[in-house]
């Protein structure tokens, strides 16, 4: 199983791409993680369109490619980045051709603090549903940032390591799930 990531922010020092980038090491058995890159996209305008950029037709492939999709994002201003919003009106077009139709997503978020991402992953299940991406509703998974859980390029935070376990082996069965649900229609 190949699950697509995608990171809500584009800063270098991202803590939520820190965190992703662990997701591997306590990875389901059979599960593949990759990031899908979206920093090259332009702001959305209709007038794009008719020649859609290169830019946007890689990233619609590359959720196309994916079995699944996580996404882990930041907070700005109670609700989701506009970049990443940004990204989601490029994979919604062109009309009728939205990548993330039936595709099945799952929603994470890291801060500073316990609930920081509270409003931005409710604001993105809004964006999804309209989408018709069948999103994970549990477990919701605000994870408070400490670099200290984080050492030597591992997890050695205990409850850290059982807080992402927990969540990524529920994506994974959610993939599992709506995948069979795909093959057999």
């Amino acid at each position: 199983m190949r699950i697509g990531v995608i990171v809500g922010s584009l800063s270098s020092r991202s803590i939520n791409r820190a965190v992703a980038s662990h997701f591997q090491s306590v990875a389901p058995e059979g599960v593949e993680f990759f990031e899908i890159d979206w920093s090259e996209l332009p702001l959305f305008r209709q007038d794009l369109e008719a020649t859609f950029p290169a830019a946007a037709l890689d990233f619609k492939q590359d959720i196309a490619d994916a079995d699944g999709i996580i996404i882990v994002t930041p907070e700005y201003s109670r609700s989701l980045p506009g970049a990443l919003k940004n990204a989601l009106d490029w994979a919604a077009r062109p009309y009728g051709q939205g990548s993330f139709n039936g595709k099945p997503t799952a929603i994470m978020g890291v801060s500073g603090g316990p609930f920081g991402t509270m409003a931005a992953q409710q604001h993105l299940r809004a964006i999804l549903g309209h989408y018709n991406a069948p999103t994970l509703g549990q477990p919701e998974t605000f994870l408070r940032f400490n670099p200290e859980d984080y050492a030597g390029g591992e997890i050695v935070n205990d409850a850290t390591r059982t807080v992402l376990s927990n969540f990524l082996e529920a994506a994974a069965a959610h993939v599992a799930l709506h995948t069979r649900e795909l093959t057999r229609a």
